[in-house]
């Protein structure tokens, strides 16, 4: 075999051990998501080696997603970090053999403090899955290595199922868009999920034109407010707007005829607003959906207040 067909074994490998998990998602599963949805405390993640970094993952994750959680290396519990839990949390236990010296010396320290233990081990006779208040299964039936000793497929096996639970904590929590932006106010997801149209739109140069405008008229003012479109007023209210395209396709059905029409012809009389609260990522919503490139951002009056264009939800 090639290198790369190596690399291409390994995956195939892996993505076969995640395929094998969903038939041992069973009721365990089921209690450890209510377990850790009516924690009072916190999700305290521990694991040894390949499992603890995998563990580090998870209790990232969960806190991200609205479950507060941290990750704890079991020795250093035997040097005062034990003083961080209380009988209010939950801890969810790595383990590939479920056998692991280190964990398995915390293990009784937990189970003194009446705190109930998530396992999360590839087996279920495991002395760490017999003292668990439920267990789940990550077992694979071997690893991606050539040699079957590197933890490949069931380091894999151990993110993914935090994955999972992750992600049911996050539907039975009804955890939204907006709640996760809090927990990631410094990153550009945070950013686009919290930034509103009143931060972006262009207020300023706004290309108004009126209905009983002639086209020729108004292809200059469009052309002026380098929007690619023109919003027509009556009153000081949006009526109405008309885009470049609009503009292209009426030259070609009009010709010569074009600059007898006025802005009220070819106007969409329905267009797309906003208010200045809503957020970007609805805009985009919007705009994918309906296929245009810009929205009007107008307040209970129908009054412009501003424009927001495809470039500027580009934050």
């Amino acid at each position: 075999m090639t290198v790369r067909e190596y690399g291409i074994k390994c995956i195939k490998d892996e993505a076969e051990a995640l395929m094998e998990l969903i038939p041992k998602m069973d009721e365990e599963f089921d209690r450890a998501v209510e377990l850790m949805f009516r924690c009072h405390g916190k999700v305290i993640v521990t694991g040894v080696g390949k499992s603890g970094h995998v563990g580090a993952k998870i209790a990232a994750t969960l806190s991200s997603t609205g479950t507060p959680s941290f990750f704890i290396n079991p020795l250093d519990v035997f040097h005062g970090d034990l003083g961080v839990m209380t009988s209010d949390d939950v801890v969810l236990a790595i383990s590939n053999s479920g056998q692991t010296d280190e964990l398995l010396r915390f293990i009784p320290l937990v189970l003194q403090m009446q705190i109930p233990i998530v396992a999360m081990s590839g087996n279920p006779e495991s002395l760490l899955a017999k003292y668990a208040y439920c267990h789940l299964n990550v077992s694979v039936r071997h690893e991606a290595d050539p040699l079957d000793l590197a933890p490949t497929s069931s380091s894999i096996a151990q993110m993914a199922m935090g994955d999972a639970l992750a992600v049911a904590l996050i539907k039975k929590r009804n955890f939204k868009p907006q709640d996760f932006a809090q927990f990631h106010p410094g990153g550009e997801l945070g950013k686009r999920l919290l930034t509103t149209a009143q931060d972006v739109m262009r207020t300023v140069d706004m290309p108004v034109i009126k209905p009983d405008m002639h086209l020729g008229e108004a292809v200059i003012e469009v052309s002026r407010g380098k929007l690619g479109l023109g919003v027509a007023e009556e009153d000081g209210r949006v009526v109405g707007l008309i885009t470049d395209g609009d503009i292209r396709r009426a030259m070609e059905k009009w010709q010569a005829q074009f600059f007898d029409h006025t802005v009220g012809d070819i106007m969409t009389r329905t267009p797309k607003t906003v208010t200045a609260q809503t957020k970007i990522t609805e805009i985009q919503r919007i705009m994918n959906k309906y296929k245009i490139h810009s929205v009007l951002v107008v307040d209970k009056e129908q009054r412009l207040l501003g424009v927001v264009d495809h470039y500027s939800c580009m934050i």
